[in-house]
């Protein structure tokens, strides 16, 4: 799984060394649907969290991932009548992007840990805003105590981009007693200039703390080594978010170990 996960061939092509192709893929379908993968990903997260390696001033960002042809063309499992169909449908495909030439894309949406290690992994299409998907990364935050407790889901501190700056989201983060460092856009920079004191006071932001923001491009480009990452092959998004969190135990492992 993890040789196919590296190199983004097909499952057809597996080596005879791994045994039958179809043996390996309907594992890592059935690991999927019952959460095997999620489990060993929050698995290293416990086992650092319990000794306090866990950074919690969090960065969130996405990226955009082209879709190979062969991700085209999931079948539509279920009535194809009703919106529900429809929802569900939009979530099984890649999507069309007119700002990359028209091409499939499909967004990772990720929020990772002070060392740049994935927290929390959501998949949208490539045309959905950041700021769309914010509250779902966040939510996403979980890490169960290693003794009893109630789990982790509370960070310290968000960084984001401007995609991220908007009265919502930082109405969300207060009421959640989570510190925001998100840069305001020109336009609403702008805004509180021409409304004076009514506009109110801007949001605090230091530049100093927003630089440890790129942590999160870091982990994008270290994911991005695993090529069925980097390109999505898969037709169902399920499958393709598998390789994600499955690729995602590595890389806190390898930091641990380091």
């Amino acid at each position: 799984m993890l040789w196919r996960l590296r190199t983004g061939a097909p499952w057809r092509d597996l080596p005879e060394r791994y045994g039958p192709w179809q043996t390996a893929y309907e594992r890592f379908a059935r690991w999927e649907a019952d959460g095997t993968w999620v489990k060993l990903l929050e698995h290293v997260q416990v086992r650092d969290d319990a000794v306090g390696q866990v950074e919690w001033t969090v960065a969130v960002d996405s990226t955009v991932n082209r879709a190979h042809q062969h991700a085209a063309g999931a079948r539509k499992k279920g009535p194809q009548t009703g919106t529900n169909w429809k929802i569900r449908a939009a979530r099984r495909r890649a999507k069309r992007s007119a700002g990359l030439g028209g091409g499939l894309t499909t967004k990772v949406h990720l929020a990772v840990d002070g060392r740049g290690l994935p927290l929390s992994i959501v998949l949208t299409p490539g045309n959905v805003n950041d700021a769309t998907a914010f509250g779902q990364v966040l939510d996403g935050i979980r890490i169960p105590r290693a003794a009893a407790g109630r789990p982790r889901t509370t960070p310290d501190r968000v960084l984001g981009d401007k995609a991220y700056s908007s009265r919502a989201i930082r109405h969300l983060l207060r009421r959640r007693g989570i510190a925001a460092t998100i840069p305001e856009r020109r336009d609403q920079e702008a805004n509180h200039r021409r409304r004076g004191r009514l506009g109110g006071r801007p949001p605090a932001f230091d530049r100093q703390i927003y630089r440890d923001r790129n942590v999160v491009e870091r982990c994008f480009a270290r994911l991005k080594q695993f090529r069925a990452v980097a390109t999505r092959f898969d037709k169902l998004a399920d499958r393709y978010r598998a390789g994600v969190v499955l690729a995602s135990p590595t890389l806190w492992l390898r930091t641990s170990a380091g």
